[in-house]
């Protein structure tokens, strides 16, 4: 099946990300959230992004505003459901995207595919709650979506050739690289990355280390771009801390508890560079840290 339309559910950081690279590539995009509000401050993030890009001879000023043209925003998913393949990236949060998919499944075409985003639940679980489990596959983009090459395809247990297949031809459409990932928990990227940001809050947690000499460790004695605490609150600490869950909870190590210190950051809502606070403090000129 050639896969013209997609439904991107989820106008936030990834959301506005995904429905970006959509339509850059060709494809007629209808982005949806649960305010006009967040889709009208989506296509705003996306100008400005595709602007940048224009700036920096990166696409032309074309392309930009065809890429522009191919993106609709809508409450209605009625018209989500209309289209070839959904990507649900809403919150990492199971009962939410359950729920989105069970409302679906009703307006859906026979045809249509879907998706998730999701960077650790369960695909074959989510599937289940669906009438097409065959043609449902875990379709995980890295953030910053426009920029990052990788998307993992996770096939559930009851994935078909040719859905995987179809969604193998999209990412190759966006001119990114597909890593074939087997359902289980957090999959490849965030099964050996999350892990590893959780073990930096352990070493800030312990005093082994603080905040600007973890990160300045590994950013140069691992060569790493960006240090784990850094990088902890550029993904967000809630989603962290979600991952860590699932982890602990779907292999039952305990290798995979999530440390206190991490718990405790999201529960003062300290989540990072988007509520302003994380291991750093955001609200200045330059980035602090907070411990």
């Amino acid at each position: 099946m050639e896969i013209k339309s997609i439904g991107v559910i989820g106008a936030g950081q990834m959301g506005n990300g995904i429905a970006h690279v959509m339509a850059l590539a060709g494809y007629e995009v209808r982005l949806s959230d649960v305010s006009q509000e967040a889709l009208d401050a989506a296509v705003e993030l996306i100008t400005r992004n595709l602007d940048r890009q224009v700036s920096r001879e990166k696409i032309s000023g074309e392309a930009r505003d065809t890429a522009l043209a191919k993106i609709s925003t809508t409450l209605d998913k009625v018209e989500i459901a209309h289209t070839d393949l959904v990507i649900e990236a809403a919150t990492e949060q199971e009962s939410v995207k359950t729920k989105i998919f069970e409302g679906l499944v009703p307006h859906l075409l026979p045809h249509t595919i879907l998706t998730s985003n999701t960077s650790s639940i369960s695909i074959t679980r989510l599937a289940s709650r669906t009438d097409r489990p065959e043609k449902f596959l875990g379709f995980h983009f890295m953030n910053p979506v426009p920029v990052m090459q990788l998307v993992e395809l996770i096939r559930g247990i009851a994935t078909d050739e040719p859905t995987y297949q179809a969604c193998l031809k999209v990412v190759e459409n966006l001119g990114k690289t597909a890593a074939s990932a087997e359902d289980f928990p957090a999959f490849i990227v965030n099964r050996i990355l999350v892990p590893m940001i959780n073990e930096a809050v352990y070493t800030l947690y312990e005093g082994v280390g603080n905040v600007r000499s973890i990160d300045m460790a590994m950013k140069l004695g691992a060569n790493h771009p960006m240090g784990p605490l850094e990088l902890a609150d550029f993904i967000g600490l809630d989603t962290c801390l979600a991952i860590m869950n699932v982890l602990h909870d779907g292999l039952a190590d305990t290798k995979y508890r999530p440390c206190p210190l991490l718990t405790k950051y999201v529960e003062a809502g300290w989540l990072g560079r988007k509520t302003k606070r994380g291991f750093y403090d955001y609200r200045g000129d330059e980035p602090v840290p907070t411990r």
